[in-house]
């Protein structure tokens, strides 16, 4: 393992991607273990298991559509406890004087585990957005995370990496948004509660602070242009501007979507099938 991490620094010319690639790998897994354990098992916990049981019996064609929400069931459990795991570490990782002395090329040995878990949950989410394709914007994402965090190895940047992980901050919000959905809570006064809570954060942390972070972040790559490759220009502000564009994307499709469920409480979300209503021990009725 220590010759191949050299040899992969020495190739993609990361210096300090030897010391950390290990828990790079382990990081890819846990979050791989985690999409595979903890998510079907709390779809089984909260019911979800009974649910679709009745739906499939009611209707065959309908197992895979089960198979697709259980995916993303497991994706957005997945999502969660990332976010849960890399605040705190993002936050513990905002003052450290190596890196605030110099902000383009600086380096502490603190910041490395904290890019490595960053990189092995972005490696596994840009191929699940590649595997399971939902939408062009995910995959971009995934792949433009993974080379941001990645090429900060070289060191670079590494200053930036803590701050912009902090676009987390609205992601707890979102995956709760979701489960409140598929458990039946849509238009209840806990999503009203958390979608108040997720526009908040994610306008706050995302579009505020990032957009914030972001000119702050030009002023430094421009500083230093002139001694980088034209590869690490192009990764870096053309992927820092994708970014901020899905940010605000993503911000007025929440607003639409939670626009949506508030005015007509009683409508289900686009890609939800209706549950049966249950009689007699679970027999789903034949009118529904």
């Amino acid at each position: 393992m220590n010759a191949f991490a050299t040899s992969l620094g020495a190739v993609l010319r990361l210096q300090q991607l030897p010391a950390h690639l290990p828990t790079i790998l382990l990081s890819f897994l846990f979050f791989t273990a985690v999409q595979s354990l903890l998510g079907p098992w709390s779809w089984r916990l909260l019911g979800k298991e009974r649910e679709w049981a009745a739906i499939t019996a009611a209707d065959p064609s309908l197992a895979h559509r089960k198979r697709k929400e259980l995916h993303n069931w497991s994706t957005h459990v997945t999502s969660l406890t990332h976010s849960l795991l890399i605040l705190p570490l993002a936050f513990s990782r905002l003052h450290l004087p190596a890196l605030a002395a110099d902000p383009a090329f600086g380096w502490a040995h603190g910041v490395g585990p904290v890019l490595a878990v960053a990189c092995g949950y972005f490696l596994w989410d840009a191929l699940d957005s590649i595997l399971y394709f939902q939408d062009v914007g995910f995959v971009v994402h995934g792949l433009a995370c993974l080379a941001i965090y990645a090429m900060a190895f070289k060191p670079f940047l590494a200053y930036y990496g803590p701050r912009f992980l902090l676009w987390e901050l609205s992601t707890p919000f979102l995956n709760i948004h979701y489960f409140l959905d598929k458990l039946s809570l849509t238009g209840s006064r806990w999503q009203l509660l958390n979608g108040a809570s997720l526009l908040g954060a994610f306008f706050g942390a995302r579009i505020v602070y990032g957009g914030v972070m972001s000119v702050e972040f030009f002023r430094t790559l421009r500083a230093v242009a002139d001694a980088l490759p034209t590869s690490f220009l192009v990764v870096y502000g053309v992927g820092n501007v994708v970014l901020n564009l899905l940010n605000w994307v993503w911000f007025f499709k929440m607003i639409s979507a939670l626009r949506r469920r508030f005015q007509n409480p009683e409508r289900a979300p686009r890609n939800a099938v209706k549950v049966p209503q249950l009689q007699n021990g679970g027999v789903p009725k034949k009118d529904e």
